[in-house]
């Protein structure tokens, strides 16, 4: 198990270093205005045409800013105020979350959603939420009770029912990247990946039962190109009142890797479209990342 645990955190810590090589590119690095668009802006209040503030949820491996520097904004500019934050830090000395236990790190969400509730004044906000911030944004209001507080769930492949971290261990591998990753889970070690897998714990407490919360409308986006959440069809709750697509239902040619669902153009048009269903717009196909 600890070796594979390593192979593992070697997949995650890979999709880490692909996600800062994505958010450092001239194509997606640009946020110059985000806070006044509404991105993580705590002035920023509600519209009547948008009043469920957006958690935006990163990552394993990944922290807010850097996962939603591309969708962060893109929904801001749509006249939503958006929030992040950087949940489940070992420490606070180097920028990556979400190693921590689900339930610690899904205790510092539940705290966040008040927050941002508090300050916006809001009933309800919306979560969109990528990797395990999409398992996060399904297990929070189920698991912690919070569901009544929560209008709309986007969950971008998510782990729902347990992954297998598929092709990308041999990613990490290729990157060298194995004693970087042994030196880090010497120090803080990596709960959460262990709890994601197929038959892990926060998996076994999330599907005992029905998924999907009376008064919370979800959609589920996934896609076929996704080398670390496998196989894909695990990211699906087939209940009703869930919408499950593939990327690829609506832009066939669009070979989006699981990193790159947050800095997909397709992928964010879906995301507003979800999120706003009596004001969508047909989607214009376009390419997103193929890590």
């Amino acid at each position: 198990m600890r070796h594979r645990l390593r192979r593992t955190a070697a997949a995650l810590l890979a999709a880490f270093l692909l996600t800062a090589a994505i958010t450092s590119s001239p194509a997606t690095a640009s946020t110059a205005g985000a806070t006044a668009s509404g991105f993580d802006d705590w002035t920023c209040k509600p519209s009547a045409a948008h009043p469920n503030p957006l958690v935006l949820l990163h990552g394993l491996g990944g922290n807010g800013p850097g996962n939603y520097s591309y969708l962060g904004p893109f929904l801001a500019a749509k006249g939503y105020c958006a929030f992040t934050l950087t949940y489940g830090q070992a420490t606070p000395a180097i920028p990556v979350g979400g190693t921590l236990s689900i339930a610690q790190s899904s205790a510092e969400i539940a705290s966040f959603v008040q927050r941002v509730r508090r300050t916006t004044g809001a009933a309800k906000v919306d979560i969109v939420g990528h990797s395990e911030g999409g398992f996060q944004s399904i297990y929070g209001p189920k698991v912690l009770g919070y569901a009544d507080q929560v209008g709309k769930v986007i969950a971008l492949a998510p782990p729902t029912h347990g992954t297998t971290f598929g092709g990308l261990v041999s990613v990490g591998d290729y990157l060298g990247l194995g004693p970087l990753v042994d030196q880090v889970l010497r120090q803080f070690g990596c709960p959460a990946c262990d709890e994601l897998i197929v038959g892990g714990s926060a998996v076994a407490q999330l599907t005992a039962g029905p998924i999907a919360q009376p008064g919370v409308k979800y959609t589920v986006i996934a896609s076929r190109f996704d080398a670390l959440v496998t196989p894909h069809e695990t990211s699906f709750i087939r209940e009703p009142g869930v919408t499950n697509e593939f990327v690829q239902d609506t832009c066939p040619l669009d070979t989006v890797g699981h990193v790159g669902l947050a800095f997909d153009p397709t992928v964010a048009q879906l995301v507003a479209n979800a999120l706003d269903p009596t004001r969508a717009t047909r989607v214009t196909c376009a390419f997103g990342p193929p890590l």
